[in-house]
């Protein structure tokens, strides 16, 4: 079934959740066990995120210690395509596969699409995501796509039976729900939250179904954000994602990755925090707080990021569902 289906549908809200993929040369068991004690919470649909390839630069294997270095590519998760087909091996559950413009041109995109397509995958989240570490500027490759919307429109061509061969006769539509990010707090790269929202309204009208929120911790921010999105014309349902902070790290790193606040009240209670424990239960009482008050406003449902742990989600999802 299509997200937009499931959230149409729904008599009540639900949890769903996003999973990053092991790294290369770990078991799948350990997917497995991020996911099984999720499934009490009877979710939907998973989602799975993509990984760009990324550059290195490491001594060259000629051998000789000259001091000199090469350039090599590194593949560090397995393919999406291949988390995908392990997850619908073993659980029945609707597969909800990123795709990302970094580090890919429009061929290769087509072709991951016509994989899922071939798997019975029917949705997906169109993203454009981010420059390659180190960068400040995200470069599209030669034949890729520069801005997600470009991404949404090539995904509806692929629905009208229009591939990048334009000689095909007879082709087969696909049949994808499209799933798009919003940022309550405006991308890092925006000027300002209402050109975000403009660009935001670009994906939409480009033809996704939804949208899905990247993480915040004050609600307020959300409603602000839900409220700007309808007045410029964003009808579309707009569900929001969390993350419980769990450790110091996230204190440090979420700010400067994601351009998000901490509310002072959150860091009031971080404060208190004597320990690595204390962090851990004091992101999931911030995150069951958000959960329970989000539900109350009517949220069709709550996205949450798991990381591949479950453990947290697990303990806020008892208390509010």
């Amino acid at each position: 079934m299509k997200v937009i289906e499931i959230l149409n549908k729904a008599e009540k809200p639900f949890a769903s959740f996003e999973l990053v993929p092991p790294l290369k040369g770990s078991d799948v068991e350990k997917l497995y066990g991020a996911i099984e004690p999720l499934l009490e919470f009877k979710p939907p649909f998973i989602n799975i995120t993509t990984h760009r390839d990324e550059i290195e630069f490491r001594p060259t294997t000629n051998g000789r210690q000259d001091g000199c270095f090469e350039k090599v590519t590194v593949t560090k998760r397995p393919s999406t395509v291949a988390i995908a087909a392990a997850i619908m091996k073993r659980f029945d559950l609707e597969i909800v596969p990123h795709l990302i413009c970094g580090g890919v041109g429009r061929s290769k995109l087509e072709n991951d699409l016509l994989d899922f397509h071939f798997m019975g995958i029917h949705n997906v989240v169109a993203l454009r995501g981010d420059a390659v570490s180190g960068q400040k500027l995200f470069t599209p490759e030669p034949d890729g796509h520069s801005h997600c919307y470009e991404l949404v429109q090539q995904i509806h061509s692929m629905n009208e039976g229009k591939y990048l061969d334009y000689n095909l006769s007879d082709a087969v539509a696909t049949d994808f729900c499209v799933g798009v990010g919003g940022y309550p707090e405006k991308h890092v790269e925006s000027p300002n939250q209402e050109t975000d929202i403009q660009f935001l309204k670009q994906k939409v009208d480009a033809g996704a179904d939804y949208i899905i929120t990247q993480l915040f911790f004050d609600n307020d921010r959300f409603y602000d954000f839900v409220k700007r999105c309808r007045a410029v014309g964003i009808t579309v349902p707009i569900v929001p994602g969390l993350k419980p902070i769990s450790t110091q790290k996230h204190i440090d790193m979420l700010p400067r990755t994601f351009s998000i606040d901490l509310p002072e009240a959150l860091m009031k209670e971080i404060r208190k925090c004597k320990n690595k424990e204390d962090f851990y239960h004091t992101g999931i009482e911030w995150c069951t707080m958000q959960s329970k008050d989000l539900l109350k406003h009517g949220v069709p449902a709550i996205h949450y990021y798991t990381m591949g742990k479950a453990d947290n989600i697990r303990e806020i999802l008892t208390k509010t569902f």
